[in-house]
């Protein structure tokens, strides 16, 4: 090769490698402009990989299910009739929430506002008195079942619905702001002090600015700007999971699935295993040993000395058992966990279309506002450091057609179609203050260990036997984030002008 040759090549690669690395642009399918270039406006398209996954969740791919008993109804209660529902894709955490979690939260609020607001603190303690009984010794567990190591991981009881919610809002801005620490735009703030701390929604709105690391750099401007959520970086908000989640994330039926293609279930589950034993089937080492902890009979919590059958005669440490097929522990003994909705029973008598949403059913719906001031913005913060927020004002409710109320807890309950609520204490121990208990406890029979199986507590109520898990929505995909998003053909022919 002569070296007039090598020149030409070399020349060649060389324009060559310079115009690969031109920019490409990217422009709108639909007008043709050009996203993140300030010549064209500046319209800012994110690259997002997709919705992360938060600290102990699992993906649950949502689908179609019968909601309802799977059993029997010994209590003759018929307050959950089955019914044909679809729950959209979400998370759940793999464990119920243990003590050593519980506790990080309490001291986080004791650091942030215990100097100045001690009842926020306070607020957060749960009620070791649960464990009290007249005619037991339990005493020891009021003192220890929190605090001593010994019980780090085990759930952690007498936290009632109210606390458990604030539970979860902490736990979406810790989570949010650690996202935030490691993708190198805050530093750590230990020194975060009453409304001074990390809330996504007024860091959202600018009203948190923590101690700025670099802030993002804008790709139509080239100057820096703070995260919004457009970038896909900061998550939804940790919440409890929905009954109809709850019960679908237990029952798990994707592990009775025979064909995938024609979507064939081969059996109905009445636990979150198969078949009607709470012990172990497979002929191998674990055969025979129980898949949960509950209360076997009258007075056995445990079993015998030597060779003890589910070696718990109160909580176990929350990755105790076999998981189910989503690889959730427990959702079947250890403790009852509270879920989101309002408690009402569902008998035939009340199943009626205008009554019951068939996707994503919930009952406890409170639509709420931003309080916004004469400038259309949000108003200051809250000394927790939360914007503030009220339910829908009538006016702005009176022309929609999709709702016609702000607070339908007790929306088409069936109780009294006059006055539209329960009688609470002269025809019902039920209120719009009533929650749904799911999963039975250590502390049950079998028949509370279906998933089907509900109960209720006032919100502001604790036992030691109920304890919580949190869940949070999946944007996006319904199967996670290579899903092409629905389109069950994959990627077809685009037909997008070809710009020069």
């Amino acid at each position: 090769m002569n070296s007039n040759f090598k020149i030409f090549v070399l020349s060649f690669l060389a324009i060559a490698m310079l115009g690969s690395c031109k920019k490409k642009e990217d422009r709108s399918s639909t007008t043709g402009w050009v996203y993140n270039d300030q010549k064209w406006g500046g319209f800012t398209k994110t690259d997002s990989k997709g919705q992360e996954t938060g600290p102990n969740l699992v993906l649950i791919e949502g689908g179609t299910f019968t909601m309802g008993n799977t059993q029997e109804d010994v209590t003759y209660e018929w307050n959950n009739v089955p019914r044909r529902v679809t729950v959209s894709s979400f998370y759940m955490d793999e464990t119920e929430v243990a003590n050593i979690d519980y506790r990080e939260y309490v001291f986080w609020t004791f650091r942030v506002f215990g100097a100045n607001y001690p009842q926020v603190w306070r607020s957060t303690l749960p009620d070791t008195l649960v464990w009290r009984e007249e005619l037991a010794a339990n005493e020891p567990y009021v003192e220890t079942y929190f605090r001593f190591p010994s019980y780090d991981n085990y759930p952690v009881v007498g936290v009632s619905w109210l606390q458990a919610n604030e539970y979860c809002k902490w736990r979406g801005d810790r989570v949010n702001e650690m996202l935030l620490i490691e993708k190198g735009i805050l530093n750590p703030n230990p020194e975060q002090k009453d409304g001074d701390n990390f809330n996504t929604q007024a860091y959202l709105f600018g009203q948190y600015e923590g101690s700025v690391k670099k802030n993002l750099k804008d790709q139509a401007s080239g100057t820096e700007r703070k995260v919004q959520l457009e970038d896909g970086i900061l998550l939804p908000s940790y919440r409890l999971p929905t009954e109809a989640e709850w019960e679908y994330a237990a029952l798990a039926l994707e592990g009775n699935m025979v064909n995938k293609k024609d979507e064939i279930i081969s059996d109905r589950r009445i636990f979150p295993w198969n078949g009607d034993n709470p012990r172990y089937q497979k002929r191998d080492k674990h055969m025979g040993r129980l898949l949960a902890n509950f209360k076997l009979s009258g007075g056995d919590y445990m079993g015998v000395a030597g060779n003890l059958n589910d070696n718990g005669s109160i909580p176990q440490e929350v990755r105790s058992y076999m998981p189910n097929d989503f690889g959730l522990y427990n959702m079947a003994g250890n403790v009852s966990e509270w879920v989101a909705d309002v408690y009402r029973p569902m008998t035939a008598g009340t199943l009626r279309d205008v009554d019951n949403q068939d996707l994503n059913p919930f009952r406890g719906n409170e639509f709420k506002q931003l309080v916004l001031g004469e400038d259309g913005k949000p108003v200051e913060k809250d000394s927790m450091g939360r914007l503030k927020t009220q339910l829908m004002v009538d006016s702005t409710i009176a022309n929609r057609e999709n709702f016609k109320k702000a607070q339908v807890k007790d929306y088409l309950d069936g109780d009294s179609p006059l006055n539209g609520y329960y009688d609470y204490g002269n025809s019902t121990l039920i209120s719009n203050k009533s929650r749904v208990i799911k999963g039975g406890s250590w502390a049950d029979r079998l028949f509370w260990l279906s998933p089907g199986a509900r109960r209720f507590k006032d919100e502001d109520k604790a036992d030691r036997t109920i304890g919580f898990r949190c869940a949070m929505t999946r944007m996006g995909g319904s199967a996670g984030n290579d899903d092409p998003g629905g389109n069950r053909f994959g990627k077809t022919k685009s037909t997008k002008r070809k710009y020069k």
